[in-house]
């Protein structure tokens, strides 16, 4: 049996929880944190991040590589389109969200969600990339109802998870949720979304480990 190793609060843990439990493969989890640098977590994901995974022919790193290994070995039900072209555009929106989007969000997270601080200037450069990306991004995403069009797939893997975090940061950051400001309004997706048995598996776990987490600290 697979096991996915992280922590549900992670949107990337929660990106590859999604595929699995979208194409029922049995997995079990393992909490493990990020940036640990003891060689058992090494020898699996030499960058000390989340997620990864345990196979029987040994770990696997990289939430984007993880989903593409999943759909290669169980590509029943798919998350990518028969079709080449189309299943490159799914791809296509999955860098977008992971390398464009939430990946330049990511510098506001010290200040958004951890009592941080961020410079005026480094602030003003984080938005003005990010009002560039997310113009470019509301080009390709369909949100029809769903990121690449009516079928759920794993654009939305990467999406549902990522795409909020995103706009809680950056309307803590600049007083302003930066996607709604560019006409996306993800409400109507995520309800969407997140009607799915797989979404509200991931929503309770994520629930239960922030709880945790905020009763530890």
């Amino acid at each position: 049996m697979l096991v996915l190793c992280g922590f549900a609060v992670s949107n990337y843990y929660n990106k590859v929880k999604l595929a699995l439990l979208e194409k029922g493969i049995p997995f079990s989890e393992e909490l493990v944190g990020s940036g640990l640098r003891d060689e058992a977590v090494l020898s699996a994901t030499p960058l000390g991040k989340i997620p990864f995974i345990r196979t029987d022919q040994g770990p696997l790193c990289e939430s984007s590589v993880i989903v593409e290994y999943l759909e290669a070995r169980w590509p029943d039900p798919p998350l990518l389109p028969s079709d080449p072209w189309a299943a490159a555009k799914v791809r296509e929106l999955c860098v977008f969200t992971d390398l464009h989007l939430e990946l330049v969000a990511r510098e506001l997270y010290l200040k958004a969600f951890f009592g941080g601080e961020i410079s005026e200037s480094h602030a003003a450069r984080v938005r003005k990339q990010l009002e560039k990306n997310i113009a470019a991004y509301r080009r390709l995403a369909k949100f029809a109802p769903y990121v690449a069009g009516d079928t759920f797939t794993m654009a939305d893997c990467c999406a549902w998870p990522a795409l909020p975090v995103v706009s809680m940061a950056t309307k803590a950051v600049y007083g302003e949720d930066l996607l709604a400001a560019a006409g996306i309004d993800l409400k109507p997706y995520l309800k969407r979304v997140g009607e799915r048995p797989s979404a509200q598996r991931v929503t309770a776990d994520r629930k239960s480990a922030q709880a945790f987490a905020s009763a530890k600290g």
